[in-house]
């Protein structure tokens, strides 16, 4: 499936036709929290207001190559701060939807940040530890991001049960429509914590099954070991829920090296297999995989592939894959197929890199309508 026009007018039916339900659907999303500095790299200084951005990472690398044994200066430019982690950025997109949010992570203790303030207003909130602070360097090729995650360590199933939130986490993993834990690259106890929840939390639950969404983000810097461990308890968690394991196009790969594939070629066939094949190792109900341009996702045998409304010079990219995972699980709670539930995502992120907010439902709708040209 590349995205027709059929394909896009047949989603906008199955989206209208069950938008009703959204305000009826419930997420329970965290644990992490980061404040986000939107930073552009100086090129040329013009004048005091005016300068050039150097455009690409290839650009700056061969400029900080050029300084090695000497020394350089490089200018950095603030030009937004704003709300980050992938948990955030996926729970308030989530509520721009419509869908009742409810957030644990690090928010700000024993006061919340001002930067969460207004996902506050749109969002319940509970936090039981001070943000991460991320450095984010766009370009037109990606970002790089720099971080300085050490209260992330706070974040921890003991500081979850001394600040009196296990009650919280417990009623919402019975609950919730949704239940997502994202970036586990920089919660050093995630996995315990997920560790915890299966012997504590899990075996108590009962009722109709329900969503759940890991994020690994970026799980380079991890040991394979711990990715390893990563995996396997994402998968135990199926046993409970209907889980989906969200990638992009440099985090499959990186999996696929834990699950010791050989090489597979960087084109759209070559994710297909690579999709399916993780697919087969890593037992949950979906693999969805996003790289820039397309976004995939394996159920079962079969991969769907979707095309999404790329866009050369984005407004914004950091918190682009957690818009798309926001957009492809709300295509999941409202029953779409994985093929719509991808135009969904890529939908919104396309929606987003464009304008800098997160999308109502009319808004991806109308981008579904008026799908811009490459």
């Amino acid at each position: 499936m590349m995205n027709t026009p059929e394909f896009r007018t047949a989603c906008v039916q199955a989206l209208e036709g069950a938008a009703a339900r959204v305000p009826g659907l419930s997420a329970f999303v965290g644990l992490d929290g980061f404040v986000d500095q939107i930073i552009a790299v100086v090129d040329e200084r013009r004048d005091a207001r005016n300068y050039a951005r150097i455009p690409t990472i290839a650009s700056l690398a061969e400029r900080i190559a050029a300084a090695a044994g000497r020394s350089t200066n490089v200018e950095l430019v603030t030009t937004r701060t704003k709300l980050g982690g992938n948990g955030p950025i996926m729970a308030n997109a989530l509520a721009a939807f419509g869908v009742k949010v409810t957030y644990l992570g690090a928010l700000g203790y024993p006061t919340l940040d001002p930067v969460f303030e207004e996902f506050a207003k749109n969002a319940e909130v509970h936090s039981i530890a001070d943000p991460g602070r991320t450095d984010a360097l766009e370009f037109e090729d990606g970002k790089l991001l720099f971080g300085k995650m050490f209260p992330l360590s706070e974040v921890t199933w003991e500081n979850i049960e001394k600040s009196g939130k296990r009650p919280l986490v417990e009623r919402h993993m019975a609950q919730a429509s949704l239940v997502g834990f994202v970036n586990w690259t920089m919660l050093p106890y995630m996995s315990d914590i997920w560790e915890a929840m299966q012997s504590e939390v899990c075996p108590k639950l009962n009722g109709p099954r329900r969503w759940m969404f890991f994020d690994l983000a970026d799980p380079e810097k991890r040991p394979i070991a711990e990715r390893e461990r990563a995996l396997k308890l994402i998968a135990s968690f199926q046993k409970h829920f209907d889980c989906i394991l969200g990638l992009n196009e440099k985090e499959a790969f990186e999996v696929g090296e834990v699950l010791g594939f050989g090489n597979y070629d960087h084109g759209r066939a070559g994710l297909q297999a690579l999709t399916a094949a993780i697919r087969k190792h890593v037992p949950v109900d979906t693999i969805v995989v996003h790289p820039t341009r397309h976004a995939l996702a394996c159920s079962g045998g079969t991969v769907d592939d979707v095309d999404g409304p790329f866009v050369s010079k984005p407004l914004i990219t950091t918190g682009a894959g957690d818009h798309f995972n926001s957009g492809f699980v709300l295509g999941k709670l409202l029953g779409l197929t994985n093929a719509q539930a991808l135009l969904c995502g890529v939908s919104t992120s396309g929606f987003y890199v464009r304008t800098g907010q997160s999308p109502k439902v009319s808004d991806i709708v109308g981008l579904m309508r008026d799908w811009p040209s490459q």
